[in-house]
């Protein structure tokens, strides 16, 4: 295994695993430490034992570096591809159906790394195309994306699907949806992405007739494709049932999601562990009232783009088919229904 190649992949499992993230950006760095060194250089200096003298390269990277060019798995790797395995059950078969993931997020807004880095690992799972939905301008704790810096976003993915073909980079973005159901970002540039969506990242605990009127006026936004992370609850898994750690946000579900039915707006099965959002309950709900749902990582990072094996395992244990879930359909066919007003 090439030591490049083995940092990089500690980092990814990491991220798999939602381990320390400063821990798997110094994996990341001490590749690009080692990407700057001469070939020659990094021999001698591996077989002295003097590559923790290269800045960025401290014991636990230079560890696996001697161990990769040894040509051993490293140790930590091994350790480490068990420790993060993201489990995958009843929804196996759905799994292999699944084509993309319509909620990612980039170094442009809250993620870990740039777009080719998420693409090229979307691709390396199999995956046909990936939605780069990085944060709007309202959610400054991000660094949202205003409308230059989106544009130049658009420029970029442009070039990158040039490279990436046939797998496709999508635009989009995660706009936040205002107090009074408007969301915030320009209906025109809105208009040019592939996919919109929509989530409440502020106010999650106002009252629940104003939260409910908030979210129908959103899902009813002919632009909006997709509801993110319904009830913003975060939770830890255990193994009797989450724990809430940030309780849900209160609104009549049934109205919600009859206007997701009639407006075509997909409600999202976001699969991160600490959110399992909808909830069972809503989740039952949105199946029964006639919901189209969008399986989403919504990954901050390349190796939490795996989370979509949690995600087909709810989808399966709920009862919603594979023809209801927009991320199942040919590209060309989610591309229809999200540019369909």
């Amino acid at each position: 295994m090439d030591p490049i190649e083995a940092l990089r992949r500690v980092s990814y499992l990491m991220d798999r695993g939602r381990l320390d993230s400063r821990r798997s950006e110094a994996f990341l760095k001490a590749a690009t430490a080692l990407e700057a060194l001469d070939p020659q250089e990094l021999r001698t200096r591996i077989d002295n034992r003097t590559i923790t003298y290269v800045p960025g390269i401290g014991p636990s990277t230079a560890s696996v570096i001697e161990q990769a060019a040894a040509g051993r798995v490293p140790d930590r790797i091994v350790e480490l591809e068990e420790q993060t395995r993201v489990p995958l059950g009843d929804g196996a078969e759905l799994r292999q159906q699944l084509r993309g993931d319509c909620h990612s997020h980039t170094v442009a807004s809250d993620g870990g790394a740039d777009i080719a880095t998420m693409a090229s690992s979307a691709r390396a799972l199999g995956h046909e195309f990936l939605v780069i939905t990085d944060h709007s301008p309202r959610l400054t704790v991000a660094h949202g994306l205003t409308r230059d810096r989106l544009e130049a976003q658009l420029d970029e993915i442009a070039a990158l699907n040039e490279h990436f073909a046939p797998f496709r980079i999508l635009t989009g973005i995660e706009v936040d949806i205002n107090i009074d159901g408007t969301v915030d970002q320009d209906d025109d540039l809105l208009a040019r992405l592939d996919v919109v969506v929509a989530s409440v990242h502020s106010k999650l605990r106002m009252e629940s007739r104003a939260m409910t009127r908030r979210m129908i006026a959103a899902v009813s936004n002919p632009l909006v494709d997709v509801l993110g992370h319904c009830t913003g609850r975060r939770v830890e898994p255990m193994a009797l049932g989450p724990r809430v750690i940030r309780p849900q946000s209160e609104f009549d579900a049934d109205a919600v999601f009859t206007a997701c039915t009639e407006s075509g707006t997909a409600v999202e099965i976001n699969c991160r562990p600490e959110r399992q959002d909808p909830p069972d309950d809503l989740l039952t709900r949105a199946v029964e009232l006639g919901c189209l749902f969008s399986i989403d990582t919504d990954s901050h990072a390349p190796g939490q783009l795996e989370f979509l094996n949690y995600g087909a395992d709810r989808a399966v244990q709920h009862g919603v088919t594979p023809e209801r879930i927009v991320t199942t359909w040919p590209m060309d066919s989610l591309l229809e229904w999200s540019h369909s007003e």
